[in-house]
């Protein structure tokens, strides 16, 4: 019961700062939501990212799943639910950019590096989803086949964000928005050992930090 009461509680406090307080945003919101960004972001409960990027609500349009990870573009029944987020974010609000966030120490790529998923078959959920970055897999197990399994798992935590960027390119409404030049595509890396933002350079073909770990005062 106590973890139910601390939401209620949370909940009265963000009631009293954008009902009370602060009123006029939920009073625009109330006549819709217009967010200029799609952010597709991991599960994991350490990663909250309206939390992480100090948004307010209606800032970003949110999809998180397991392992932050963005299906191909099919036709058959399978992952329709983010690839229908995926198609109101830019078809219909007409987001101005996508944002892929993902993260060190994510379970689901860790799933998929160590080939270890809970049960088999049909049921096996988690095996079949991670299993859209086995590409990055199999790309970090062939040039890293002496790095440490921490730098595996890293390696294939940044190549499954750009598994998922090709995947975004690959459905139509997003093709389009591209050609027109109206929509960006981000692959975003929250380092939550070191406290710090990196964001994918296709110049440079790397991450490179947006946001820089902070350096203690005694340093």
């Amino acid at each position: 019961m106590h973890d139910l009461e601390r939401f209620i509680d949370g909940f009265q406090r963000f009631q009293l700062h954008y009902f009370e307080h602060t009123p006029a945003l939920y009073r625009d919101l109330r006549e819709g939501q217009h967010p200029n960004t799609l952010l597709i972001g991991c599960c994991d409960s350490r990663v909250d990212p309206a939390l992480l990027l100090g948004c307010d609500p209606g800032d970003i349009f949110t999809v998180r799943n397991v392992a932050n990870l963005v299906p191909p573009c099919n036709h058959g029944l399978s992952h329709q639910g983010v690839a229908a987020a995926i198609q109101f974010a830019v078809d219909q609000l007409r987001v101005a950019r996508i944002i892929v966030l993902g993260h060190a120490q994510c379970g689901g790529i860790r799933a998929l590096v160590e080939q270890r998923f809970p049960v088999d078959g049909e049921t096996d959920f988690i095996g079949r989803w991670v299993r859209i970055a086995e590409p990055a897999r199999a790309r970090v197990a062939q040039q890293l086949p002496m790095a440490t399994a921490a730098e595996r798992q890293r390696a294939c935590e940044l190549a499954a964000i750009l598994i998922s960027l090709r995947n975004l390119e690959s459905f139509p409404w997003v093709q389009q928005r591209l050609a027109q030049g109206d929509i960006t595509l981000h692959g975003w890396y929250f380092d939550l050992d070191a406290g710090a933002l990196l964001a994918y350079s296709p110049r440079a073909d790397a991450f490179l930090p947006l946001v820089c770990p902070l350096v203690p005062e005694d340093a």
